[in-house]
């Protein structure tokens, strides 16, 4: 079975769910509330699993009700968390706001994420067993850049989601194999709007880039390859909330189980548009039986 190794964040959403979100200074009021948990590692984690993947976590939860609730729904989806550490103090939240045409808006308050700086005694180990090694940017950008170091020390694929968006050092760059930014944050790495023209800036510093496009599907570009644009299947979207983490975490798998990058995209543009339908972020991942039906309709 394909081995998935994730490095990221484990959060507990909160989610309100409004007609429109409020401006600043507004007050509006919401319909539904939700605890979901999530985070974009613990996402990650749960799509690759439900595509089929053998899936193992580093990360951090806190000593708090939520990191107890966390632990157990990862495990309860077939993550493997003997690498999740408990630490002292409160587990990691998103604070999300989802209005009625499935967008959202999201604060996140890091918690226990803020606590992995680094790798901890065994953690290069399983990085060096698995097939690839997704990465994102809720935790501390040391812990980031030993993660791919140590996936490229042992010849581990390694793909970094940039999000949320910020400065990427050469350093790190180096180390990432292939980069999945969205579109919004394509152009905050680059300064390009246009998706074509962010892709081709970013080849300069790795040598595989998928740019999600949302409803619009998904851009590849490659160096010395002409760039591939998969469209997204036609859906009416309820939330948007873990459709990046699902396209990544599905595309990961594809990818580890050596689909052409045009076939993986395919797969993975399937599971998010299945992932739009549903509210939460890891409840409304699909399984792989879900994930084949949607890409053969």
């Amino acid at each position: 079975m394909t081995h998935i190794a994730v490095l990221g964040s484990t959060n507990m959403d909160l989610v309100a769910y409004v007609a429109k979100a409020p401006q600043r200074g507004e007050t509006v009021t919401g319909r539904e509330f939700r605890t979901i948990p999530g985070g974009k590692g613990a996402n990650q984690a749960v799509a690759a699993a439900h595509a089929g993947a053998d899936v193992s976590l580093v990360g951090a939860v806190g000593a708090d009700s939520f990191g107890s609730q966390l632990r157990s729904t990862l495990e309860h989806f077939g993550v493997n968390t003997d690498h999740l550490r408990t630490t002292e103090g409160p587990s990691g939240t998103a604070h999300i706001v989802v209005d009625d045409e499935g967008g959202n808006a999201i604060v996140v308050i890091p918690g226990a994420n803020g606590t992995v700086t680094s790798l901890a005694p065994g953690d290069e180990g399983l990085i060096a067993s698995a097939d690839a090694l997704l990465l994102q940017l809720e935790i501390p950008l040391e812990a980031v850049l030993a993660g791919a170091e140590a996936a490229r020390r042992h010849g581990v694929r390694t793909i970094l989601t940039p999000a949320p968006a910020q400065f990427l050092s050469p350093q790190l760059l180096s180390a990432v194999d292939l980069l999945v930014p969205n579109q919004h944050e394509a152009a905050a790495l680059t300064g390009f709007t246009d998706p074509r023209g962010a892709a081709a800036a970013l080849l300069e510093q790795v040598p595989e880039v998928v740019v999600t496009l949302g409803a619009e599907g998904s851009l590849y570009a490659a160096r010395g390859a002409a760039p591939i644009t998969v469209p997204a299947p036609k859906v009416t979207a309820v939330d948007s909330t873990a459709a990046g983490d699902t396209f990544v975490g599905t595309l990961a798998v594809a990818l580890a189980e050596g689909r052409e990058m045009s076939e993986a995209m395919v797969w993975a543009s399937a599971a998010a548009s299945v992932s739009v339908q549903r509210h939460g972020a890891t409840s409304s991942m699909p399984y792989r039986s879900e994930i084949d039906t949607q890409a053969g309709a």
